[in-house]
């Protein structure tokens, strides 16, 4: 209906200039229709502004696709290319000049990290390609993203398998194989399995797997040594060009602290990559012994499920009592309430008069209303008695300690946990180890604090040990989540009024090193008024000092990336008059990740390409990806129409530019009437 008051405004303007035009011919002015004109646009200008308040503009622009460049930048690549790195950066700037003419490229480097310079440096230290092409969606899942062009070996050591990842990339995603799929000469130490810690004076067992391609006629020891001093080893004979086995390692645990140990095959004749010839194992010796406490609502496989993880973990005693045993939870280390309390007043008060480290696993016996009055990792808002199937998600952002490299493939073929029916909401200071994979809510949950805490929010770890057997023929890696779920309990679980503790005792060297603090009052109430200090020393005796950050009503510090080794670490404070001290250690492991597999995995590539409805191309083909891109009909400009309304009066211009005709009216007619 605008066009009406356009209509209108323009009849009276027309009217008002022939009137002025008829007047000013009978006084004689020189040419009347220039001042019937400006007249006629001042009030077609002033009547606009009442009747058209507002004018809507419309632009049409045209969006060009947009051609996502993704190169792998890790470590791996340079090997993969060898001598032809700076042929194949020439091929691949060609590609993206003449790609510029019809498309708007955008060029990222990936390995742990997106980065958009230096994309041909190849310095990243780790690959991660789930993550590269999840962050390729988020950013231009809205635009048009004509395609994505992922230039790598195919070779990950971070994040989800790719092929698996649930992705709706709309676009088309040209695979540009990067290296050769040959196999080459290479002995490595593939896995290395151990627990975390053992109790002194105890006999433990560290087990490697030994894979070898190409290494038919090799003959030697696989050693094991610590600082230097050789502890065992074991004779490898290989007889075939592929090769896989396991070695293992009898040690007994006679001195305290954290121990170094490395496994090392030698060098095979003709070996090119020796960098995972070797791999570190740390392990944390305890002159103690932690007793668990698994308190029942009834008897249940879940306990056996838990007692069987922990089964040979000298530095744990485990005790299994139903809920109506009499029980004093001072002798206990970490409380683990399997669908407890239910009714038991006088455990209720031991619970909240302890101030115990608690594991909670919900189930159908759980007294919802009694688990209120207790302090727990999450808010549940839940109905007693009803129960619903959760399937387990792992969260890729959990970071409390360090999790099986298989745990994802294990927990797609779970089975559901039996939860408790209504809302979990995990507390700010938690973090999440396993999500709802259809509501993404917490289903096993962690907390640190004065006293850490943990919640599993159904029942059916049985369930869970028994597939992973059927499956994958063994159950570590559902028993390491225990194991390491207790582990985070009954970490420096005392009663010291000032403690350092550290979410885990060995670091990669690719990532920072974060160390918590804890201080008591006489109530055994966590403060933070005075400074700490924090004094890190190395194996050669160098020292660095720091000053804890004051986080709540504890501290925090990042220290940052540190280089391998073993570190020692000594923090003071000085509250109420008093002096307070804590120490310990942790290691540094360098670990060349980008060097544990060498060679391209073209079968990944592929089997992208077909989900994804693209293409493998090989580098040495590069040229072909212009014609491949240009040919797609799907990948296409698209116009973008954006309508703006504009109120007039905010143009302070359109005020001065009625003030011009009308002041230029007045002057023509002054002028001529004076004449």
């Amino acid at each position: 209906m605008q066009w009406i008051w356009w209509v209108i405004a323009i009849i009276v303007s027309a009217g008002a200039g022939y009137l002025v035009f008829r007047a000013d011919k009978q006084r004689a002015v020189p040419y009347p229709w220039l001042t019937a004109a400006l007249r006629g646009i001042v009030v077609l200008l002033t009547l606009l502004l009442i009747l058209v308040p507002a004018i809507t503009i419309t632009k049409t622009e045209t969006q060009k696709p947009i051609i996502l460049f993704l190169q792998d930048n890790s470590q791996s690549i340079s090997h993969a290319l060898g001598k032809d790195t700076t042929g194949y950066k020439h091929n691949a700037e060609q590609l993206l000049d003449k790609l510029k003419g019809k498309y708007r490229v955008v060029r990222w480097g990936f390995g742990n990290t997106i980065q958009q310079d230096s994309l041909f440096q190849y310095t990243q230290r780790s690959t991660d390609i789930a993550s590269a092409l999840s962050r390729a969606q988020e950013f231009y899942s809205m635009q048009n993203l004509g395609a994505v062009i992922l230039a790598t070996d195919g070779r990950f050591n971070e994040g989800s398998n790719p092929l698996y990842q649930q992705l709706s990339l709309r676009s088309s995603l040209y695979l540009l194989g990067l290296g050769d799929t040959a196999a080459q000469k290479d002995l490595r130490i593939a896995q290395v399995f151990a627990n975390k810690t053992a109790s002194l004076n105890s006999q433990f067992e560290i087990r490697a797997d030994v894979v070898a391609s190409l290494c038919n006629g090799y003959s030697n020891s696989i050693q094991l040594t610590e600082n230097g001093a050789d502890i065992g080893s074991s004779t490898l004979s290989i007889n075939s060009n592929r090769y896989d086995r396991s070695v293992s390692f009898s040690i007994k645990a006679d001195k305290p602290g954290l121990h170094h140990y490395v496994i090392s095959a030698p060098v095979a004749e003709g070996e090119i990559n020796t960098a995972n010839n070797h791999r570190d194992v740390f392990i944390d010796v305890v002159d103690e012994k932690k007793n668990i406490l698994i308190i029942a609502a009834a008897p249940h496989p879940d306990i056996n499920a838990i007692k069987e993880a922990l089964n040979g973990m000298e530095n744990y005693r485990v005790t299994v009592k139903i809920e109506s045993d009499a029980v004093n939870l001072n002798d206990y280390s970490v409380i683990i309430l399997h669908e407890t309390p239910t009714a038991n007043n006088e455990l209720l008060r031991q619970l909240q008069a302890g101030n115990k480290p608690v594991w909670y696993i919900l189930g159908a016996q759980s007294n919802l209303s009694l688990l209120t009055q207790l302090r727990k990792p999450a808010a549940l808002n839940l109905m007693p008695g009803y129960l619903k199937d959760a399937l387990p998600a792992y969260n890729t952002s959990f970071s409390t300690f360090t999790v099986p490299q298989n745990l994802q493939a294990v927990l797609d073929k779970m089975p559901p946990l039996n939860i408790p029916n209504g809302s979990i909401q995990a507390m700010p200071d938690a973090n999440v180890l396993f999500k709802q994979r259809n509501s993404d809510e917490p289903l096993w949950i962690l907390s640190q604090g004065v006293k850490p805490m943990a919640l599993l929010a159904g029942e059916g770890l049985w369930r869970w040990r028994i597939y992973e057997y059927k499956y994958f023929n063994q159950h570590g890696t559902i028993d390491e989540c225990i194991r390491q779920t207790i582990s985070f309990l009954s970490a420096n679980n005392t009663e010291r009024p000032f403690r350092v503790e550290l979410p885990k005792y060995v670091w990669s060297d690719q990532e920072a090193v974060s160390l918590n603090a804890y201080l008591l009052n006489a109530n055994n109430e966590q403060v933070n008024a005075p400074d700490v200090q924090l004094t890190i020393t190395d194996s050669t005796g160098k020292k660095q000092n720091y000053s804890f950050e004051k986080n709540g009503t504890a501290y925090r510090l990042n220290i940052g990336v540190w280089a391998g080794g073993n570190y020692t670490y000594t923090a003071h404070t000085t509250y109420n008059g008093k002096q307070y001290t804590a120490s310990g250690s942790f290691a540094i492991e360098s670990m060349p990740l980008e060097l544990m597999e060498t060679g391209a995995d073209y079968a990944l590539l592929y089997g992208l390409a077909r989900k994804y409805n693209g293409s493998f191309i090989p580098a040495s083909n590069i040229g072909s990806l212009y014609d491949s891109i240009s040919k797609n009909e799907s990948i296409k400009p698209v116009l973008e129409t954006n309508t703006q309304t504009a109120p007039l009066v905010d143009w302070k211009w359109y005020f001065f530019l009625i003030l011009l005709f009308a002041v230029a009216e007045w002057l023509l007619r002054k002028y001529w009437l004076a004449q």
